[in-house]
């Protein structure tokens, strides 16, 4: 059955194009458009379609209101297009907090190389989120509330992102499972000793490293490496907005830092990030990779293999939701010198593919409920 799609942009020519490209995949139904967000809200609650694309800027009613509206009324996986600059990430940031599942450069030049690739990431991102798509729940979330920053004054956090009990959050009910419908395991630490944590991600990650982070305490013991594929202009407001949201520091990583406990460290869109050891202490290589061979900037792979190195089995490696296979050899890897590898399991992922791949090469030790990852990171340190 074919991923049905609403195309939402005030500009004819974006929308026809977004159009031609899709439909050249014969798994993809373009079965609408339109050209504001008020319109979008309107035909998202009547055709109910599989998968929602969405500008930022539009008349009447802006992407992320649209995104809100669409969110509390008719849960549906939206795709955002943002412009790669300052503004646009924050917009796009915005957008994933309001409920969209996954973003991609409104210049397609941007996406890939070439146009084949370009028109083949688009298609591929449109078909694998299209697949989330479950029965709808008409209750409102609760999402964590925000951990207190130890300097409200150095860290104020983002008006669009604080939140309540209080406060409807948006219905992802097709993005993950509620604390309602998969209870909370009652876990055990393994007695195994770690000095670093290392997490990556992809598609849905902003949102799982968001649940992940802010349940974090402000002691923890290990610092934290982030991989999240994300363009260069984005991950300097991701960083800053977690670092707003959450106890412990987070941070975008640069050359030379010195890891330190209780902060977590994102590699930065568009570069490569290695661990290196140099006496008694660990250090953060972070350079450009103009590698063919290396699809991803970051890549999940080429810093969990410096980890390994690094740390040898001293790791407890985590793979959440995302396309593709990436994170899957370096955990291979972290196992081989005695590391701990935990997957996302499937249900809560938006995609099943980062962490399916791990799975099934045999890798992980233990499939996760997001909702469960901190919690289990905590018990496992020691510190719950």
């Amino acid at each position: 059955m074919a991923v049905k799609v609403l195309v939402v942009d005030d500009s004819s020519f974006f929308r026809r194009r977004v159009s031609e490209i899709l439909e050249k995949d014969a798994g993809i139904e373009v079965i609408d458009f339109a050209v504001n967000g008020q319109e979008a809200v309107e035909k998202a609650s009547k055709l109910r379609p599989d998968v929602i694309t969405m500008d930022v800027e539009m008349p009447v009613l802006d992407g992320i209101s649209a995104v809100k509206k669409i969110m509390q009324s008719n849960p549906t996986p939206i795709l955002m297009f943002s412009s790669l600059t300052r503004e646009g990430a924050s917009a796009t940031l915005d957008a994933l907090d309001a409920g969209a599942v996954d973003f991609l450069p409104k210049k397609f030049e941007d996406i890939a190389r070439n146009s084949e690739d370009a028109t083949r990431a688009l298609q591929t991102k449109v078909k694998e989120i299209g697949r989330k798509r479950v029965s709808r729940f008409t209750r409102p979330m609760t999402s964590p509330k925000p951990a207190t920053p130890a300097s409200p004054a150095s860290k104020p956090a983002p008006s669009s992102l604080r939140s309540t009990s209080t406060v409807s959050q948006p219905d992802r009910s097709f993005q993950r499972a509620t604390p309602e419908t998969t209870p909370q395991r009652n876990f055990k630490a393994s007695g195994k000793s770690y000095k670093v944590v290392a997490i990556g991600t992809s598609t849905g990650g902003p949102v799982a490293l968001q649940t992940i982070l802010t349940q974090l305490p402000a002691n923890f013991p290990h610092p934290i490496l982030l991989i999240q594929h994300m363009p260069a202009a984005f991950t300097p407001a991701f960083a800053q907005r977690l670092n707003s949201l959450c106890k412990i520091k987070v941070k975008e990583a640069e050359q030379g830092d010195k890891l330190m406990p209780g902060v977590a460290y994102l590699a930065p869109g568009g570069k490569q990030m290695m661990v290196e050891s140099r006496g008694g202490s660990k250090s953060l290589k972070v350079f450009e990779d103009d590698s063919p061979r290396i699809t991803y900037k970051p890549c999940v792979d080429v810093t969990f293999a410096s980890t390994a190195k690094a740390y040898s089995g001293d790791v407890l490696a985590i793979v959440l939701t995302g396309m593709g296979a990436d994170g899957r050899d370096g955990s291979r890897m972290l196992k081989q010198v005695g590391a701990t590898i935990w997957a996302q399991d499937e249900k809560t992922c938006v995609v099943y593919g980062m962490p399916q791949a791990v799975t099934a090469a045999g890798l992980s030790s233990e499939s996760l409920a997001l909702q469960d990852v901190a919690l289990r990171i905590n018990k496992e340190l020691g510190i719950a």
